[in-house]
């Protein structure tokens, strides 16, 4: 019996129900290394904005023409 009670007592005693305290996190300011690459990306994603729109009035003008 004491086999079983003891590492049972133990396996009880370890398991805490209250989950651990986060750490606080600050507002950090961006890594001025990864700042152009950031930039790169936004950059990126504006100019596909343009092609998109520029592709939709493209693709407008075609079925226009073509009724």
């Amino acid at each position: 019996m004491k086999r079983l009670l003891i590492p049972l007592v133990l396996t009880l005693a370890a398991c805490d129900a209250s989950p651990p305290p986060q750490p606080q996190t600050e507002a950090r300011s961006p890594n001025p290394v990864f700042e152009t690459q950031i930039q790169a990306v936004e950059k990126a994603r504006a100019v596909e904005g343009q092609v998109m729109d520029a592709a939709a009035a493209q693709k407008q003008q075609i079925d226009e023409a073509a009724q």
